[in-house]
Order: C-alpha cells, then structure tokens, then sequence
C-alpha cells in the first residue's frame, strides 16, 4: 500500500546541489585534494566561511530573551521598516511598499507562487535559473516557462522575452516573472541599463491585458551595487502598471546564511490594493512557516537602524565584494584565454560554462577532484567558493576536457 499521493511518490531525496556538496565534502574528508565550487555562500581564501564582524557581534549580543521570543507572523516591524527603507528609500517610495519577513530569499519565492498565481498556472523565467524555481513551483502546484536569456549576440533576448510573455498572457491571463538580476544565478549576467529598458518596455506593452507580477530575485544584488541601484531605478517606475515585488535574502546580504532571513516586498501604489496584498502575504506566512528567526530578524534591524553599525556594516560588506570582485577579474581573464564559452561576467557568486552535456562534463570534472554543478545547457562554477589557485585548476580541468 502506497501512502504519498501520486504526485509524491518520485520525489528525489535531496537538492542535487547538496548532494554534490555532500560528496565533494567526503572525498576531501578522506584526505583527497578536491575544488568545490558548487555551494553558494562565500568563503575567504583559506575556505572558512566569510563573516561580518559587525554582523556577528549584533547577533551575539542580543538578550536572549529576544532570541527565545516568537517574532510576529509578518516579522518584527522594525525589520519591515529595515529593510522596505533599505531597498526603496532612496527613490521615496517606502509608503507605498509591504512586506512581510520569509525563511530567505527561498520564502518570497514561495509567497509569490502562492499569492500572484492561480494554482495550475505557470510563472515565466530565463532559460538558465536556480533549480529550485522549479521545485518551490511544483511544491506549490504551479508550473514554470523559460525564455531564451540569450539572443546570437549573447545579449538578453528581449524578443523572446516578449513571445513568451504574450503567450502566457493569453493562456492564462495573468503572469508571474522571475527576473534575477544582477548577478543571475546561475550565469553571473547582469542586465546592463538598455537590457533593462527592453524588459521594461515589454511589461509595459502587456500591462493593460492582465496582472503581471514582476519578482526581482535581489538576492545577490548586494554584490553588484551599481546594477542593482538601476534595476531598482527601471523597474520601480512600473508599479502604477505592474506589480513590482522584491525577493530579499538577508542570507547574502548579511552573510547570515544559516539564520534564514528574507523578505518579500511588494510595491504598490494603491493604498487598498497594497492593504489587500499585505494581509494575504501575511496569511501566507501563517499557513507556510508560521514566523521567522527572531534573532536574524533582530540583528538585522538592529544593524540598519543604527548609523553607526550601518556604516561598519558596508565597509565590511564592501570587503567582501572587493574580495569576489578579485576573483571575477581572475575569472575572466584565465576563462578566456583558454577558450571557454561563458556568459558577459561583472560580478555575482557564480558563472558558468556552456555544455551540450552538462551531466558528463560535471561528472568528467568530479573524476579529476574539480565538482561543479550541471544545469541545463551548462556547469555551474561557485566562484564565491574559491580562491584563485582553485579557480586555474577548474579552467585547466574545463580546458582539459574539450569544455
């Protein structure tokens, strides 16, 4: 007798980036000199963990009585107000903004999912995405589309883009689109300012025909500043046509990985509509997780409403993004010189390497100690996992294997 429903019953027993990770982790346990370049999350040089001290010592020192608490099921509202400032304060727009705290970045994801799509329906994203789009989809009972990211020109496909969307529109009447930019995982593209126009004005031709929910993954965003300040600057500029949400993650931003801290923000100009919306995320987070890690949530308000620790923190941060930008450049440089066929690289936590068997080159690679993720039509290489020496092995190892 079979007890899982029928939908269950073939689910894998763990993300296929762990397992990798996991068996990275046991070869290099067993004395083996391996490169793991397949967990997002940044390591220092010597391969521990890259922290903010700032960070740390705000989340050390919190009462632990505040740690203990439940947070409320939105998340505390100083950390709302935290981080709706942080993202839309300097366009002014904090008035007409919600949000609610989530589990990471992942969260948001799944409140979208649930709250901006019917269930059955299908959201549209690039051609290359973090796996688990489609994973919270299914776990969601919705469905996920791709376009082309990349046009001949390796430039974003704006056309494409836009047959998609049309189609979508027309099937179903509304869309949800999952844009992640800067720093797309996992291709490390960042749409530069006349790619983000083109996206723009995409929506726009569809706006008038249905709701179209545009999520902007920002989750890396933190580590390429400059973009991240036009994507907010292009696409804010919609929100009298399109729903505009943010899917934060505190988890890079903060190098909080294991507090699981996020947010979901949406902007919308129409006071009752945007009070509709909050009350439905709201009811969201009750049904999904209930509330969020008290302690992250302090530290993290605890640090933006403090000039003094805000400050502390960006220089940090700035450290860590100087420290990534090293190894982009060394990246970029050694990558080409052997040969290898990747996307435009300025910044992120990863990149990748095109493949028409991205299965064999990843497991050709594991054989000679180098693991790198395979995702559909390409491997995936963390190079905020690396430092440089690691970084030459896995294009000589790329370039060793005809990739």
């Amino acid at each position: 007798m079979e007890f899982l429903i029928p939908s269950r019953t073939a689910r894998p027993g763990d993300d296929p980036i762990f397992s990798l990770n996991a068996a990275a982790t046991k070869r290099a346990q067993s004395g083996e000199d391996i490169v793991n370049a397949t967990i997002g999350a940044l390591l220092s040089d010597d391969g521990r963990l890259a922290i903010m001290p700032t960070v740390a010592e705000s989340l050390s020192t919190l009462p632990f009585e505040t740690v203990a608490s439940y947070a409320p099921i939105p998340g505390r509202e100083d950390y709302r107000k935290a981080i709706i400032d942080d993202l839309l304060g300097p366009y002014g727009l904090t008035e007409n903004a919600t949000c609610v705290a989530t589990p990471g970045g992942t969260g948001a994801l799944r409140i979208a999912f649930e709250d901006f799509l019917e269930p059955g329906q299908t959201a549209l994203t690039s051609s290359y995405f973090w796996a688990p789009y489609r994973t919270i989809a299914d776990e969601s009972g919705r469905k996920v589309a791709t376009y082309d990211l990349f046009d001949a020109a390796g430039r974003f496909n704006s056309t494409d883009f836009e047959k998609k969307l049309d189609e979508l529109m027309a099937a179903q009447g509304r869309a949800l689109i999952l844009l992640n930019t800067p720093c797309h995982n996992p291709t490390g593209y960042s749409l530069d300012q006349t790619e983000l126009d083109a996206a723009a004005t995409v929506l726009l031709q569809h706006a008038a025909r249905g709701p179209i929910t545009l999520v902007l993954d920002v989750a890396y965003g933190y580590f390429h500043p400059e973009a991240l300040d036009r994507c907010i600057a292009t696409f804010t500029k919609l929100a009298d046509r399109v729903l505009v949400v943010f899917a934060w993650s505190g988890s890079k931003a903060f190098a909080l990985y294991g507090q699981r801290v996020g947010a979901l923000v949406a902007l919308c100009p129409d006071e009752a509509q945007r009070t509709r919306i909050g009350n439905a995320i709201t009811f969201s987070c009750r049904g999904l997780w209930s509330n969020c890690n008290a302690a992250g949530m302090a530290a993290v308000a605890r640090i933006l409403a403090d000039p003094i620790l805000r400050v502390k923190v960006l220089q940090e941060r700035a450290l860590l993004v100087e420290l990534l930008a090293k190894r982009v450049a060394f990246w970029n440089e050694h990558a080409s010189a052997a040969g290898l066929k990747y996307p435009r690289y300025d910044g992120g936590f990863f990149t990748t390497v095109f493949s028409a068997e991205p299965a064999k080159l990843s497991q050709a690679l594991a054989a000679r100690g180098l693991f790198l993720v395979p995702t559909a039509g390409a491997v995936r290489v963390a190079v905020c996992a690396v430092n440089e020496a690691q970084i030459a092995r896995i294009v000589e190892g790329l370039r060793a294997v005809g990739a």
